[in-house]
């Protein structure tokens, strides 16, 4: 699409977003953040349909494009010029005749440069505002002036809660929980530190007869606490995202075990620490879908307690993290050779996680390096041992997904 085109489509869409929201007034959940922001949205959203008729944003519907077009209706894929003519006509006809409308809308908000937040608070701005992680070095700080200032543009999204709304925020990200001074609504607060008003204990990653089933933790609010089960992943990430999503429940007057019976139908996303059938009996965490430092740590270390098998990872480069790629890269190669028994590694970036693991003692004869995904795909099926657990995570433009379908292919 040519950027004048684009610029045109931009502004037709914020405005009839705009005028959707005014009309229909529903409530608006916002979630934000460097790392979980899609498991965290799926979260809530599984919540909140329980008790309310909401929407989600479909996938990555996350920018200037895409929240507008979750408000405007259940668009799911993007099309060409007879799509968004399509969905010109449609969302006119909504505000002309009234229609159903969702009572929540439960949005992701994307800030991969300056200036997205505010962008999106001027289309919907949310009643209760979510930050889910940020980190030391968040991913696109790249295109920021430092860590600083990726938290000064997500805490946009705390500082437009209203007086009476409610802010949820990570209790054990320090850069996320100092927001918690700034705001005008109240503070929920959740994660695995003694203190979190929603907090996380007894987790533990579940296994049976050697392969890897799911995890299970409690739900701590209140003095009340409520086991979970969440299949089919592995690793703490989706207990935030649960966590995230209780500290929302509890805004709108349900309690713990209501909200845990809603959760017991909270599917993971796909590439999302994802538990996988490989070829040879081996199982794949497919975490595949993007990387950060420190959602990259969090992927490592799920890992790296395990007994069970063989442990490879196959890790490749993150990406839009700037001048902190090289000491960011050699950190996960330290922690990996702590970890994995074989490191591959994909990408120009991740030879310095070779590099650091290197360092930090695992030998040569354990390591392999390739430039791209092609370059690993021909011989992966070859590399891959009898039980193995293999771990595959990278940002999205290096394509370890193909990686991962690849050692599928023949299960």
């Amino acid at each position: 699409m040519e950027e004048r085109s684009r610029k045109i489509l931009k502004l037709v869409l914020k405005k009839l977003a705009q005028w959707t929201i005014g009309k229909y007034r529903p409530g608006v959940i916002g979630v934000t953040g460097s790392v979980g922001k899609t498991s965290t949205k799926e979260a809530i959203f599984t919540v909140m349909r329980s008790i309310r008729v909401a929407r989600v944003n479909a996938g990555n519907f996350n920018n200037e494009i895409g929240v507008p077009l979750t408000i405007l209706g259940d668009w799911t894929k993007v099309g060409g010029k007879l799509f968004w003519l399509k969905v010109v006509v449609a969302s006119v006809w909504r505000l002309i005749i009234p229609h159903k409308y969702p009572e929540i809308l439960v949005l992701e908000y994307a800030a991969d440069r300056p200036g997205d937040i505010k962008y999106l608070l001027e289309i919907a701005c949310p009643q209760i505002s979510i930050v889910t992680a940020i980190g030391d070095i968040p991913v696109h700080v790249e295109f920021y002036s430092g860590p600083d200032a990726v938290a000064k543009e997500k805490a946009k999204l705390i500082d437009a809660a209203p007086t009476n709304g409610f802010i949820v925020l990570n209790f054990d990200d320090e850069s996320v929980l100092n927001m918690r001074d700034r705001a005008r609504a109240r503070a929920i607060t959740f994660g695995f530190g003694e203190g979190a008003e929603v907090r996380i204990t007894n987790f533990e990653n579940r296994f049976s007869n050697g392969r890897p089933e799911g995890i299970a933790f409690k739900i701590e609010s209140g003095g009340n606490f409520v086991p979970l089960r969440i299949d089919g992943c592995l690793g703490k990430s989706q207990a935030y995202a649960a966590a995230a999503a209780a500290c929302v429940g509890i805004a709108f007057g349900m309690n713990l075990v209501r909200i845990v019976e809603a959760l017991h139908y909270y599917q993971p996303p796909s590439h999302r620490m994802k538990i996988v059938s490989g070829i040879k009996g081996s199982h794949v965490i497919d975490d595949a879908y993007n990387a950060s430092p420190m959602s990259m740590h969090s992927a490592v270390e799920a890992l790296r307690d395990v007994k069970r098998g063989r442990k490879v990872g196959i890790l490749g480069d993150m990406l839009e993290i700037g001048k902190y790629s090289m000491q960011a890269h050699e950190a996960i190669g330290r922690l990996s050779a702590k970890t994995f028994k074989i490191l591959i590694t994909v990408g120009p970036g991740s030879k310095f996680i070779a590099q650091g693991a290197n360092k930090a003692g695992m030998a040569k004869k354990d390591i392999f390096s390739f430039d791209t995904v092609e370059d690993v795909l021909p011989v992966i099926v070859k590399m891959i041992k009898k039980k193995d657990l293999i771990l595959v995570k990278a940002s999205r433009g290096i394509g370890l997904d193909r990686v991962v379908e690849k050692i599928r292919q023949s299960v």
